[in-house]
């Protein structure tokens, strides 16, 4: 038993994956981390990125390929391929868990993000060409991707919604879901989804806005608002994934959304490694963490439950910076836009890279 079964078993807590690569999967590691308690992947274009232009290990398949396909329709199915067989090492995990866990993700094209019935139409051909159940597709929290959101739930489908930065934002994606839900008639046990609210990425932006404010107060709650607004997010989570309307839901076999805490690998050195780990561990949650904080959670996490321990002082901690001028609202759209920004850019440099690969292999 490892601190990630802990994690799992005692606190309610799934521990993920954020990586995915062919040669993770070819050298059976994926199967090594889930022996070790992991129980799903995510993947992202930034990942696949390093992954294709990393190594040669996509190279073979990526030549025949050219033979019949343009670079970007070689990718997509190189990446199909990739999801495929995560989601085969993953199955026993889905069926074990009865769909709880066992999933892996697959991002939509980042151009997407602000087209919300081109977004629907994509997410639905990834789950009807893929076809397993185990299949969450990613689509991005923006106000063009919650249509698309409740659409993909309304039609029964497991859904990742990325890049939700803030707490507005956040019950909207709730909203979504439920309304979702609410138009899809009979079962409702197999539709699955989470909620991944993006955390260290708030407290590098906060931090640069409580470093030029300056003050000493200010200086204080550097390195403490994205877990306090983490923590808020859950208390948002329990309120909203109770009473009648949600027990009526719970009654036709709905499961919760569960939050999905990402970009928990800490920025900034002079922060605890497991900052956005161990601050945020409760039940029917899901942490999704590169392999140096997987590997740090291994060795030297406090497997406690924190998530709803302190909510009075994360509520101060917010109103303090609030009262200091840091607008979080526009932390959150600034954080949105560069998410999306920055995820079209690994997109397009993959393109560049692969072209360049394709140039040199004919």
């Amino acid at each position: 038993m490892t601190r990630l079964h802990d994690l799992f078993d005692r606190q309610g807590q799934s521990p993920w994956i954020d990586n995915l690569t062919r040669i993770g999967l070819q050298s059976g590691q994926l199967g090594q981390l889930m022996a070790q308690g992991v129980r799903g992947v995510t993947s992202n274009p930034t990942i696949f990125q390093k992954a294709m232009t990393g190594s040669a290990a996509y190279d073979d398949q990526f030549r025949e390929l050219l033979r019949s396909k343009s670079v970007e329709e070689a990718y997509w199915a190189m990446v199909f391929d990739d999801i495929r067989s995560a989601l085969a090492a993953m199955r026993p995990v889905y069926d074990a868990s009865d769909g709880v866990d066992g999933f892996v993700s697959l991002e939509l094209a980042p151009a997407l993000a602000h087209d919300g019935p081109a977004s629907a139409e994509t997410a639905r051909s990834f789950h009807e060409g893929i076809g397993e159940p185990n299949l969450m597709v990613k689509i991005p929290g923006t106000a063009a991707g919650l249509p698309a959101v409740q659409q993909m739930i309304a039609e029964g489908r497991s859904i990742n919604i990325t890049l939700i930065f803030g707490i507005e934002r956040y019950g909207a994606v709730i909203e979504a879901y439920l309304a979702g839900l609410e138009a899809r008639q009979g079962d409702l046990s197999t539709i699955a989804s989470v909620a991944s609210f993006f955390i260290s990425r708030v407290d590098t932006e906060v931090d640069r806005r409580l470093t030029e404010i300056g003050s000493a107060e200010a200086l204080g709650l550097r390195g403490k608002v994205a877990v306090a607004q983490a923590q808020l997010a859950y208390q948002l989570f329990q309120e909203r994934f109770a009473g009648p309307r949600w027990e009526a839901l719970a009654a036709r076999g709905a499961r919760v959304q569960r939050p999905l805490w990402a970009s928990t690998s800490t920025k900034n050195p002079a922060y605890p490694d497991l900052l956005y780990v161990d601050t945020l561990i409760g039940p029917d949650t899901v942490n999704t963490m590169p392999d140096a904080t997987m590997d740090a959670v291994l060795d030297h996490g406090v497997i406690e439950r924190t998530v709803d321990g302190a909510v009075d002082e994360a509520k101060a901690v917010i109103a303090r910076t609030e009262a200091l001028g840091v607008d979080l609202d526009d932390v959150a759209k600034t954080l949105e836009d560069e998410g999306v920004a920055s995820f079209a850019k690994s997109f397009d440099e993959l393109m560049q890279s692969l072209q360049d690969k394709a140039n040199e292999l004919s």
